[in-house]
């Protein structure tokens, strides 16, 4: 029996197709803005940029904690979707968020796992979004460490652990934090939800 390949997503159509979203969003809010598009790796990158007085105006958008830039990106993704009947994992940034909270997290990460390493005990850092947790995630392998997420919705966090224990060596860990945004996240504060109400 023959295996079917799996279907390689279409990177450019997809940041192309964002692309085209955001635009239609940036016009009808009456923002300025230019789209750049890149792909990295298996994810398309599609980041809304500008300068001066129009960049304020763009960074609202951003939101609290990035929560406006995350919603943001999930209705593109949908749209992306709804174009290509294939799920997308696309990226979108505004005016640099994301690069400024990859380099935040990144030296948060790196203080943990040097704290882990002198200690030789677990540690656990508050709550994160998906794209934080990966980061983190990302840091911990390359200084080979462990790392897992536990807690559900906005409670969901990374917990940083030695390579090894009392039993042996700790496998790697996969976690869903690997798909940045993948809606787990939500479906997880769902079924918490439902198991409290039982």
């Amino acid at each position: 029996m023959s295996e079917v390949p799996a279907k390689e997503p279409n990177l450019d159509k997809e940041g192309d197709l964002a692309a085209d979203y955001l635009e239609e969003l940036l016009d009808i809010a009456d923002l300025d803005g230019d789209i750049e598009i890149s792909v990295d790796r298996d994810r398309a990158t599609v980041a809304i940029v500008t300068e001066g007085e129009a960049d304020s105006r763009l960074r609202r958008l951003i939101g609290k904690h990035g929560e406006g830039v995350n919603a943001l990106q999930s209705l593109t993704r949908l749209a992306v979707q709804q174009q290509t009947g294939e799920r997308s994992r696309l990226m979108v940034d505004i005016a640099g968020y994301r690069q400024e909270r990859r380099e935040k997290v990144s030296e948060l990460a790196e203080q943990a796992i040097q704290e882990v390493i002198d200690t030789g005990d677990e540690i656990e850092l508050d709550p994160m979004n998906p794209f934080e947790r990966k980061v983190v995630h990302d840091a911990v392998a390359a200084a080979g460490l462990l790392s897992d997420s536990e807690g559900y919705g906005s409670h969901r966090h990374v917990v940083i652990k030695p390579a090894d224990d009392e039993y042996g060596e700790y496998e790697i860990v996969s976690d869903e934090d690997d798909d940045e945004y993948d809606d787990y996240d939500e479906h997880e504060d769902s079924a918490a939800s439902a198991e409290s109400a039982d």
